[in-house]
């Protein structure tokens, strides 16, 4: 992501996810509590097709920016997508899984970005 700005690269995820009627899209900035990426872009979707639907956008939207996905899990069974990348990963959930896993929760201590942040 050396060319790209990451916030450009949140706000274009974020936006994408939106695109697609995502619910609940919140960002969490990590930065400093791991080490594994810096932002976490996390969204709900009603349904299987909704959920493959905003991963497809999400990767068309970063692509066109010059991000390129690192790795991607769950795109078979769309019940929990996970979109690596880099800098940025991309948590999809149907809306059950979401509330089961929790990783708000469990990313406490993160910031979480607000969408006028995003705008």
């Amino acid at each position: 992501m050396d060319s790209v700005d990451i916030m450009d690269a949140v706000k274009a995820a974020y936006n994408a996810a939106s695109d697609k009627m995502g619910d609940d899209i919140i960002v969490l900035d990590i930065r400093g509590i791991s080490v594994l990426t810096e932002f976490f872009v996390i969204a709900s979707a009603n349904n299987s097709n909704q959920l493959k639907a905003m991963a497809d956008h999400i990767q068309e939207k970063l692509h066109v920016l010059g991000v390129r996905m690192r790795h991607a899990e769950g795109v078979q069974s769309a019940r929990w997508i996970l979109l690596d990348f880099g800098d940025i990963v991309v948590q999809l959930f149907r809306k059950e899984e979401r509330e089961y896993y929790r990783l708000e929760k469990l990313w406490g201590d993160a910031k979480t970005i607000l969408p006028d942040e995003l705008a």
